[in-house]
């Protein structure tokens, strides 16, 4: 009997005579025997494989392969072990893809790099009556002081940002404040209320003394001539 997720091969006298279930089956004893063979999604890991970047940086990578059996004849009959063989092809797929990228991109190309694998794969595995369903990337280890120097060089970009983002800041404030300035400086009414509203801001604090004086006064004082030194003694 096989199961709703099982296929049987069966062999007579050890030829291929065809497939059996889900369900109860028959066979002849001593003449035929039977193979179970599971098409539900598998799972294998992919243990870690000691790479080589494009650009000569060590690495160590681990992931998981899902697959699953289309055709359980060829996969019985074409291969010893196909799930050995899969693991197999897929350890050597991954060093593949990894040795043709440098660092950054597989660092940050991780979709791009399971595809790829997975790819090859199928291309390797369908004679074997197997589907690669995904490759799935897991870890991805450098070196203690590679990881150090990644460290210091994303603190810099993130410093380098922050200052960027400062100087502009600052040049949209200069920008803003000569328009106020020129605003003020073409209505009087307007410096007046700008003075009103900073006295307003000060608030009543007992650490703040406000000296009130009346605009008119200061005014004057401004439009009041300026003698030279010299002339002021001699008076």
């Amino acid at each position: 009997m096989a199961a709703q997720w099982e296929r049987a091969v069966v062999l007579r006298l050890g030829r291929l005579t065809g497939l059996r279930g889900p369900g109860i089956f028959y066979i002849i004893p001593g003449l035929e025997n039977v193979l179970f063979v599971d098409k539900r999604l598998q799972t294998l890991d992919i243990p870690n494989q000691h790479a080589i970047t494009k650009d000569n940086v060590p690495v160590e990578i681990d992931g998981a392969l899902f697959f699953l059996v289309r055709d359980p004849s060829r996969a019985v009959v074409e291969v010893q072990d196909y799930r050995f063989a899969t693991s197999q092809y897929a350890m050597a797929a991954l060093r593949d893809v990894v040795g043709g990228l440098s660092l950054d991109e597989l660092l940050g190309e991780r979709e791009q790099i399971q595809e790829s694998i997975r790819n090859i794969l199928e291309q390797r595995t369908q004679s074997l009556g197997i589907h690669v369903d995904s490759v799935r990337l897991l870890d991805v280890d450098v070196p203690e002081d590679l990881k150090r120097m990644m460290s210091r060089q994303a603190s810099a970009e993130r410093e380098k940002r922050a200052t960027i983002t400062k100087a502009e800041g600052d040049k949209l404030a200069a920008f803003n404040l000569a328009d106020a300035a020129a605003t003020m400086l073409n209505s009087p009414g307007a410096m007046q209320l700008r003075t009103l509203q900073t006295i307003d801001g000060l608030g009543a604090s007992a650490s703040n003394t406000i000296i009130m004086l009346p605009v008119e006064l200061s005014e004057l004082i401004k439009g009041l001539p300026l003698g030279n030194n010299e002339s002021d003694r001699q008076s």
